[in-house]
């Protein structure tokens, strides 16, 4: 892969339907060009992780996937009400989002720590009131 790939998705906030189609469609294009299974795999449950996060507890927000030969950069940025406690938020099973989302299926309190787990670098920049930036790394 000699040159950088640029993607721009935008999550629709509320739409458990459409939930998942970013990380989907980088998903099909990583297969399409050839990246490892592990690494598609990687960056496929952590940006899914993120989408889910951002109809969940933000008003929706942007993903931006850099693709490059060395790594796949997933910005992920919203304007949602910030996250007030990162470490709390970090836990297995911690969880803010509301019953009405969770008798939806989501909302387990697994999103952050799985977007930690499956990538290889994850940054989380927070403000209250203003909205959250999580950068995630998966390395080729």
């Amino acid at each position: 892969m000699s040159n950088q790939i640029e993607l721009t998705y935008y999550v629709s906030p509320d739409d458990f339907t459409r939930a998942g189609e970013a990380s989907s469609d980088v998903k099909s294009k990583l297969k399409q060009m050839g990246v490892s299974p592990e690494a598609v795999r990687k960056v496929a449950i952590a940006m899914y992780e993120g989408e889910i996060n951002m109809v969940i507890h933000a008003d929706g927000g942007t993903i931006n996937v850099i693709i490059s030969a060395d790594e796949i950069v997933m910005i992920l940025k919203d304007k949602g009400p910030g996250i007030p406690d990162i470490e709390l938020a970090m836990q297995d099973g911690y969880s803010t989002a509301p019953d009405n989302v969770r008798a939806l299926g989501f909302g387990a309190g697994m999103g952050l720590p799985n977007m930690k787990k499956y990538s290889d670098e994850m940054d989380i920049q927070t403000e209250l009131g203003v909205g959250t930036t999580v950068t995630m790394k998966v390395f080729l």
